[in-house]
């Protein structure tokens, strides 16, 4: 009678997380202004802060309200941040000055400064090899920075520009080649590629998730989310999504893919099965929210953006950044 019940509530669980799923309404609820000029890319979300990745410095956000609680100095042309927890230490890809920041995830005081490849772009920690791995777009490289040691201790060729790394947990890392249009799997315990995987005629993977329940990965690229296994590199399947993506994220829970594009929206991909996928809709955010983090914990996504002219544009050929217009897009 009671594993009938426990059934019973399981199912009535689930349902009610696919119904949700199915039918809730993503919007903005928020929106977290940040003063201090410059550019932006990756945004990380670790234990009720937010690090915000902007121009020469990353800003540091209490998750729940928004307020300032510090910053990372001197961090130019930073893309993005990660964590080792173990060391307690933070870790930004400074991509103008061929370097990563280390500070203290406590006292968020500067501790080092290590040289990488050119250009570090994507930085994460990997699980497996408890190293830390920046992709380097313009050597075309990852580097592998070990935490202990505080220094870069091998690099890896990728035979194209990287954008974004994801690991398998198991010694297996992939990373989108954005000027190649494929996927290449590292053996991490070789340091060495073992295989190249054609996302064509898909075009620019950049940001990219993965699901270590079904081995698939989420790649988006331009107006698409592509959909690979990736035990045989075969893609599974193709999902329009909005212009303009740079940034994908998975909430594992209730098996959802999420896109930030930056025309404006943000895509939202239901993972029926392994290989099956359906488009939830398209939901309004703000124009060049390109990048994205969530919560798993609360089901937030965090998307950083910032207010345009469109009278005045750039070198590329994009409307110009306000100033003093830089904020972040809180998403339920």
């Amino acid at each position: 009678m009671i594993n009938k019940y426990l059934t019973c509530v399981v199912i009535l669980f689930s349902a009610s997380l696919f119904c949700y799923s199915q039918n809730h309404e993503y919007k903005v609820v928020k929106t977290y202004h940040i003063a201090s000029p410059g550019g932006w890319d990756y945004i990380a979300v670790n234990k009720g802060r937010l690090y915000v990745s902007h121009g020469t410095q990353v800003n540091i956000l209490n998750e729940e309200t928004g307020d300032s609680i510090g910053y990372i100095p001197n961090t130019t042309g930073v893309h993005g941040i990660a964590f080792d927890e173990d060391q307690n230490k933070g870790y930004t890809s400074n991509g103008r000055i061929n370097n990563v920041t280390v500070f203290d995830l406590k006292t968020n005081e500067v501790l080092a400064q290590i040289a990488t490849g050119e250009n570090p772009d994507a930085i994460m920690y990997e699980p497996f090899s408890k190293m830390i791995i920046t992709c380097n777009g313009r050597s075309k490289n990852l580097s592998i920075i070990d935490p202990k040691l505080g220094k870069t201790v091998d690099s890896i060729a990728v035979g194209g520009k990287p954008e974004t790394a994801v690991s398998d947990g198991n010694g297996k890392l992939f990373v989108n080649i954005e000027d190649k249009n494929e996927i290449v799997a590292v053996d991490l315990k070789k340091r060495s590629v073992t295989d190249h995987w054609s996302i064509s005629p898909a075009e620019g993977p950049t940001g990219l998730a993965y699901d270590k329940d079904t081995k698939r990965l989420f790649a988006g690229c331009e107006k698409l989310l592509v959909v690979l296994n990736a035990t045989t590199g075969t893609v599974v399947d193709k999902i329009t999504i909005g212009d303009g993506c740079d940034g994908v994220a998975f909430d594992s829970k209730k098996k959802i893919i999420y896109t930030s594009n930056g025309e404006g929206n943000m895509s939202a991909i239901k993972e029926n099965s392994a290989d099956k996928y359906s488009l939830l809709g398209n939901y309004p955010t703000k124009r060049g929210a390109r990048t994205i983090t969530i919560n798993e914990n609360t089901a937030t996504l965090y998307l950083p953006t910032a207010e345009f002219d469109p009278t005045k544009t750039g070198q590329n050929g994009r409307p110009m950044m306000i100033p003093g217009t830089f904020q972040v897009l809180v998403v339920q």
